[in-house]
């Protein structure tokens, strides 16, 4: 089973330093968020090539203005410590997350070749 690591302060640079990273911005308060934190788990176990982290925005706020994390829910894409791609909408939909992410990793699949 694919496991979703906790993002702190400290952490969030080293968990997104290497490979790609799919970064959850998330609040406790933020209905969507938590609707789609599910969704976020299965993106982990269907794609062994993603690391996922969550980052809790409420205990990160300084991480999330550095990030121009401007609403939650916020899904930030990585590669190799560097910010590739990102969706923000507070009314995301599991099927558009989908449909955002499979655009983006085939996008960078392409850019590899």
């Amino acid at each position: 089973m694919a496991s979703v690591a906790e993002a702190t302060r400290e952490t969030f640079d080293e968990l997104v330093a290497t490979g790609l990273v799919l970064v959850d911005v998330w609040g406790p308060d933020c209905r969507p968020c938590v609707a789609l934190g599910t969704h976020v788990e299965g993106i982990a176990e269907s794609h062994p090539e993603l690391a996922v982290v969550k980052l809790d925005a409420s205990k990160a706020r300084r991480l999330c203005i550095a990030h121009q994390v401007r609403g939650l829910p916020t899904l930030l894409l990585f590669r190799d410590g560097r910010e590739v791609a990102r969706i923000s909408h507070p009314g995301l939909q599991p099927a558009q997350l989908d449909r955002w992410l499979a655009t983006e990793l085939g996008r960078l699949h392409a850019e590899e070749e």
